[in-house]
């Protein structure tokens, strides 16, 4: 009976795993926006079949793509090494970095209402408000996600101009080295 059940479970999951998803319902479990979820099909990120004139992902796709890092681009790597240079003016000081995000966000939230713009601001609002180890980990990880969220980052300011062009510097000279 117990190797039944067992059978009966591994069936049940692996049918689970076989499931086509659509292109909303990919978007919903990776947080992103549907057209995100059609770009990493295109590019190929994420493999698809065509069911009528629509798009379906197997949801062991979606999963194995939440598990892994994409390769990226020079911009997303630039935008990581400033948001990684953010992270660790949070570490020395969280109260103000994290009020200063917390002010551009009210003023951004004022003008975005609607669209993807007010989504992604929304969900900033809810890792300002958690603790700071969520918003280091949005600042300085490499999950799309991640990436995505810092697309619509509140941290405007945090960094003066010279701080920022030391960080870019930096970066031009660590990019020509891994070249």
């Amino acid at each position: 009976m117990d190797g039944m059940r067992l059978a009966d479970v591994q069936h049940a999951t692996a049918a689970e795993s076989d499931e086509l998803l659509t292109t909303g319902e990919v978007a919903r479990l990776l947080s992103s926006s549907r057209q995100h979820v059609v770009d990493l099909c295109n590019d190929g990120a994420l493999p698809f079949q065509t069911v009528g004139r629509h798009r379906r992902v197997r949801r062991r796709d979606v999963e194995a793509l939440r598990n892994r890092t994409l390769p990226t681009s020079r911009d997303q790597r630039r935008s990581q090494w400033l948001n990684m240079a953010v992270a660790g003016k949070l570490v020395t000081d969280p109260q103000d970095v994290v009020a200063r995000a917390k002010k551009n966000l009210d003023k951004l939230q004022g003008k975005h209402t609607r669209g993807q713009g007010a989504y992604w601001l929304a969900r900033w609002r809810e890792v300002l408000d958690g603790p700071v180890d969520q918003v280091l980990e949005v600042l300085t990880s490499p999950t799309p996600w991640a990436r995505e969220m810092r697309q619509n980052s509140p941290f405007a300011g945090v960094l003066t101009p010279d701080e920022r062009m030391h960080v870019l510097e930096s970066f031009k000279a660590a990019d020509r080295a891994a070249r």
